[in-house]
């Protein structure tokens, strides 16, 4: 495939986008890092932030339909939509009694990212019923549901698995990035696609990744729980996706980074628009990635910004590769 841009159909189906711990993401660019130090920023933004809020992000920059349902609560809940709605993303706020978090990154030249996120607010049995209730409103026009993130206070790890089964019934695809717990309930409702990471493959299955063959082995038995496909991110090793078609590789290296974070997102999202583009999934998720990857903060790409001729595919995988970096994705520091 070559790089530029893809057309996606005017009459492209809807995804919907449910982010129950959205944020406002503060992106603080510094030199280095040294704990007790005063360090200047070199440059900042504040982005509208959530794993589904950055999927539907990464889809409205290349024109594909998408809803983004986010709870909002107090001052930062409505900065959030503002910022949603300058990005011309149609936005299904649901308000709520707790407040909207804010989460902050520090990036280094390296691409070296520290994270420091709130919990965000507790969320009330009322609060999710109006949730449930937007996102099944909007599921009737929808060809995808993705569910992406953490769970808030008051949320029960159940919540992603029964909203799952709710949307088998209307029969509107579901997708589910998650983990812990939540994640393994969303598994026994069979999600269409579930995306985790090379740290929650390894948190389900109980053993380490550490070969693309671990990796395929572990989506594997994720899709032996439940999902139809995985796709399954590596970080600087590039992806893996494993369903009816078998397992398959692939890469899109990064000359020079500048932030990992959203890049799940965007993978998750080039997955999705593949469907409305008749492009090839698995590259248009890594090349959607790796575009991310070369962004401050949790910026999404556009179509001018995506190099597929840069993806390698691998249909016969090398299940011996190592997996290079920590064991925990892009070499991210987190702090919860």
């Amino acid at each position: 495939m070559n790089g530029g841009k893809t057309t996606y159909a005017g009459g492209a189906d809807l995804i919907v986008t449910l982010t129950l711990n959205p944020s406002l993401d503060r992106t603080i660019e510094i030199a280095r890092l040294t704990r007790g130090s005063m360090t200047r920023a070199t440059a900042t933004r504040l982005d509208p932030g959530g794993k589904g809020v950055n999927v539907s992000r990464a889809l409205a920059a290349h024109g594909v339909p998408t809803l983004a349902v986010v709870p909002c609560g107090g001052p930062e809940g409505e900065q959030l939509t503002e910022l949603l709605k300058l990005e011309g993303i149609d936005v299904g706020a649901v308000p709520v009694s707790g407040r909207t978090r804010s989460n902050v990154s520090l990036v280094e030249p390296d691409g070296t990212v520290t994270k420091v996120n709130e919990p965000g607010g507790s969320l009330r049995q009322e609060d999710l019923e109006r949730v449930d209730e937007a996102v099944l409103s909007a599921a009737v026009d929808a060809d995808w549901v993705v569910a992406s993130g953490s769970l808030p206070p008051g949320v029960p790890d159940t919540f992603y698995g029964r909203l799952g089964r709710q949307l088998n019934e209307l029969g509107v695809r579901f997708a589910v990035d998650t983990s812990g717990t939540a994640l393994a309930e969303a598994l026994e409702a069979g999600p269409a696609l579930v995306k985790p990471n090379r740290d929650e493959l390894a948190e389900t299955v109980g053993f380490r990744i550490d070969t693309v063959a671990d990796a395929i082995r572990a989506a594997e038995a994720m899709r032996a729980a439940g999902a139809e496909a995985v796709l399954a991110s590596l970080g600087a090793d590039g992806a893996v996706l494993v369903g009816e078609r078998g397992a398959r590789w692939g890469e899109s290296p990064v000359d020079r980074g500048r932030s990992a974070v959203g890049a799940g997102d965007a993978m998750l999202a080039g997955y999705l628009a593949a469907g409305t583009s008749g492009s090839e999934p698995l590259v248009e998720a890594l090349s959607w990635g790796a575009a991310a990857v070369r962004f401050p903060g949790s910026r999404m790409p556009g179509p001018s910004d995506v190099d597929r001729a840069r993806v390698r595919v691998h249909p016969t995988p090398d299940l011996l590769r190592p997996l290079s970096g920590p064991h925990h994705e892009h070499g991210m520091e987190q702090i919860r």
